[in-house]
C-alpha cells in the first residue's frame, strides 16, 4: 500500500466487529482502536471500500491510536461486514448519516472529531451540519460538490450483473475495478446504493447551508472532482483546502501527506 513503512501483516488484524443494528433493522458492523478514555475520531469510509480497506491498511488507524485517539469505524451498509440490502430504498442520504448517528449513540459517544472519505465524506457533511453538539471539528477527503457517484454509469452496471456485458465507461471500469478488490463486495448492494443517492431529493450539499465547525477539505490533485471539493472548503464559514500531491479519488486515502495534514489540522482543537 502506498506511503505505508509498517510491515502489511501488522496492519490486517482487525477487532472483532460489534453489531450495532439501524433503526430499519439493518446489521452494522463497527470497530473501536485505542485508549477508551482518549478523545474519539469517528472515521467513516468510501464507496465499494471498508472499514479495514480505507483505514487500517492505509495506516490511519495506526496513526490516529498513536497520537492518543479512540477510533470508531463502521463499515457502512452495504460494505464490509455489514447487512447488504439490494432495495435503492435502503440507502438514502439521510439513511446513512442516521446510521453514523445510531453508532455514535450506541458507544455512548456524545463528542467526537469525523473523518470521512468520498461517500464517508459526503455523508460527513451531513453529520457535522446536523450535530454541531457532538462534532467540534472534521476531515472531508474526496468529497463531491454533486450527486454521489454520479460518474457511474448505472446502465452499463446493470447489464453486467444481469447477464455479463462488459463495462465500457471508463470511470465505471475504475468503480468495477475498486468493487472487485476489495473481498466480499457485492455489486448488486452496491448498485443499489448508487441509485438511492441519486434518488434522494436533498443529495447535493448545501453551500449556503454549509456545517459551521472547522472542517479540512482534502482531494488529490489528480481527482475530477477537486474544484467541487475547493468550492465547498470555500463555502464553508470555517472550512480549508488541502491539495493532496499526485493522487486520484481512488488511492488517495494511501497518502502520507493526507495522514499528516488531517492529524495536524484535528490536533488544533
Amino acid at each position: 500500500m502506498d506511503d505505508v513503512a509498517v510491515p502489511l501483516s501488522d496492519l490486517t488484524v482487525m477487532p472483532e466487529p460489534q453489531q450495532v443494528y439501524a433503526a430499519d433493522g439493518t446489521r452494522l458492523a463497527t470497530y473501536t482502536w485505542g485508549d477508551p478514555d482518549g478523545p474519539v475520531v469517528v472515521i467513516v469510509h468510501g464507496f465499494a471500500s471498508s472499514a479495514r480497506d480505507n483505514w487500517v491498511l492505509t495506516g490511519w488507524v495506526r496513526d490516529l491510536t498513536r497520537a492518543g485517539y479512540r477510533v470508531l469505524a463502521l463499515d457502512q451498509r452495504g460494505h464490509g461486514l455489514s447487512e447488504k440490502p439490494h432495495e435503492a430504498s435502503a440507502y438514502g442520504i439521510r439513511t446513512l448519516t442516521t446510521d453514523v448517528e445510531t453508532v455514535m449513540d450506541a458507544y455512548l459517544v456524545d463528542d467526537a472529531v469525523y473523518v470521512g472519505y468520498s461517500l464517508g465524506a459526503r455523508v460527513g457533511w451531513e453529520v457535522v451540519r446536523e450535530l454541531p453538539h457532538r462534532i467540534e471539528r472534521a476531515v472531508l477527503g474526496g468529497v463531491p460538490d454533486g450527486v454521489p457517484l454520479a460518474r457511474l454509469n448505472l446502465d452499463q452496471v446493470r447489464a453486467l450483473i444481469a447477464d455479463g456485458t462488459p463495462v465500457e465507461d471508463p470511470t465505471t471500469q475504475n468503480y468495477i475495478a475498486l468493487t472487485e478488490r476489495v473481498p466480499g463486495n457485492d455489486l448488486s448492494s452496491l448498485l443499489a446504493l448508487a441509485e438511492g443517492m441519486r434518488a434522494s431529493r436533498t443529495v447535493d450539499p448545501d453551500p449556503a447551508n454549509a456545517p459551521t465547525q472547522p472542517i479540512l477539505f482534502a482531494t488529490g490533485s489528480k481527482d475530477g472532482i477537486i474544484e467541487g471539493s475547493k468550492a465547498l472548503a470555500a463555502a464553508a464559514p470555517d472550512g480549508r483546502f488541502f491539495e493532496i500531491p499526485d493522487r486520484n479519488h481512488f488511492n488517495a486515502p494511501g497518502s502520507r501527506a493526507f495522514r499528516e495534514a488531517a492529524l495536524e489540522f484535528l490536533g488544533e482543537r
